[in-house]
């Protein structure tokens, strides 16, 4: 296994993002399937722990404290020296070191086989989950119109 060169900061975002945002039992299905697992160990122990999440009102306004989120955190080094690293929403640590691991796969050559057999599907059930959600709220929109009564003139 060859570690890739050049990988860019938006290509490795990407792919962070479609593993956190996985379904884990989705996940776990296209991992299980994966028949090229590397070897790992734990750079330190997955945990789970909290962050505090900030919010703005309208996205305009100034940042106020919205609570406190719970977060898992992995960190694995494959036997070629390849480090991968994930944050994930919830406590689920298996998903966070299956994330993790692809991370760092994802930094080798094995990156088209992953993203092919792994993080396509996973973008795409992304994607029809947006357009279901999107499909049933617009069942409900209203659209609200004045008629003119000739009093206001």
């Amino acid at each position: 296994m060859q570690i890739r060169q050049n990988i860019s900061q938006a290509e490795r975002k990407a792919w962070m993002k479609e593993l956190s945002l996985a379904p884990p039992e989705q996940l776990l299905k296209l991992w299980d399937a994966f028949s090229n697992k590397p070897t790992y160990k734990h750079l330190r122990a997955t945990e789970s722990g909290l962050v505090q999440v900030r919010g703005r009102l309208g996205n305009t306004g100034d940042k106020f404290n919205m609570g406190d989120m719970t977060i898992t955190r992995a960190s694995v080094v494959l036997d070629n020296g390849l480090n991968g690293f994930s944050y994930i929403q919830g406590r689920n640590k298996q998903h966070a070191e299956i994330s993790a691991a692809i991370d760092a796969l994802m930094q080798s050559d094995l990156a088209p086989t992953i993203n092919e057999l792994i993080l396509t599907p996973l973008n795409q059930a992304r994607l029809d989950r947006q357009r279901a959600a999107t499909r049933e709220t617009l069942k409900t929109k209203v659209d609200f119109f004045t008629l003119v009564r000739g009093e206001d003139e």
